[in-house]
């Protein structure tokens, strides 16, 4: 019980983080390869503010999804439209994007290296303090309980409103044809500016939920999420709410098994090796179409 524990609360860090990625790289053919420097970076303007005052829980998790969500509006607004404006075509713009953002992440990165000579920082002086409760064999943190619940509303609130709202289906609608979206009226770039603006905002609070239960993080931490949360939306499937959350629950589990079972040596290659041999059975992941068409 205590590993499936684990693996929940991995697996929600992982979906929070993911879920951002995934949704603007389903519908606004976005992926944002500076979310893990957002993520960090969240982390880090909040641990600078700590350093002047004391805080509790709830504003230091709302200034983690504020830096967040602003930091990914200035991103697309100050990058990747210009990119996009610009490019010759569609595929071009998408590798462009992609590059872009890989040199944007750099800035943020170096800013908190110099910053903190790459030694972790954290946010030990909030005066939120983590409790283990004992439950019978079972040991459980307050901040691995509201990462599990704040996942699983987030991501079924969004999954409700992607599919049920106006708003969500006009944004289902610029993934699958912009132009026709476009024709019916569909405003794409007011929808995928608060798209951007909600993805910055999950990475910030994925940020803040993951340093408070793991007490600190570094400069390259964003860098390897990333790369895991790239592996949680392949093995889903790209644009599937589903598949996010399948994804990242089975990369959990795959790491927390190959933990308790070897010396913990053997975690990326155990399960990118699972995730690799999925994508030769099923190239467009366990839940994605086999043709899709975004913007």
């Amino acid at each position: 019980m205590q590993d499936l524990l684990s693996v929940v609360t991995l697996g929600s860090i992982y979906l929070l983080f993911a879920l951002g990625m995934s949704l603007t790289w389903g519908t606004i053919d976005i992926l944002n390869f500076s979310h893990g420097s957002i993520f960090m970076f969240s982390v880090f303007s909040g641990y600078l503010i700590l350093e002047h005052t004391t805080l509790p829980f709830v504003p230091v998790l709302l200034i983690g999804i504020a830096v967040g969500a602003v930091m990914s509006l200035l991103v697309q607004v100050l990058a990747f439209e210009q990119i996009i404006r610009r490019a010759r075509d569609k595929r071009t713009a998408e590798m462009q994007v992609l590059i872009g953002g890989i040199g944007i992440a750099i800035i943020p990165l170096a800013i908190a290296q110099h910053n903190t000579h790459s030694v972790p920082f954290g946010l030990r002086e909030s005066s939120f303090t983590v409790h283990t409760w004992q439950v019978g064999d079972l040991r459980i943190t307050n901040i691995a309980v509201i990462t599990i619940v704040l996942a699983a509303i987030l991501w079924a609130a969004m999954a409700f409103w992607l599919r049920r709202s106006r708003q969500g289906l006009a944004l289902r609608a610029i993934g699958v044809d912009t132009e026709v979206a476009s024709l019916m009226g569909v405003h794409r770039r007011r929808l995928a500016l608060a798209t951007m603006a909600v993805s910055g905002g999950l990475a910030g609070l994925a940020g803040i939920l993951f340093t408070f239960g793991l007490g600190a993080i570094t400069a390259e931490s964003g860098d390897t999420l990333l790369v895991k949360a790239f592996a949680c939306i392949i093995l889903g499937g790209v644009g599937s709410m589903r598949g996010v959350a399948f994804g990242a629950y089975v990369l959990a589990a795959c790491e927390v098994w190959v933990l308790t079972q070897t010396s913990g040596s053997w975690v990326e290659a155990v399960s990118f090796g699972l995730i690799f041999l999925v994508l030769l059975v099923r190239p467009t992941g366990v839940f994605g179409r086999k043709e899709v068409r975004r913007t």
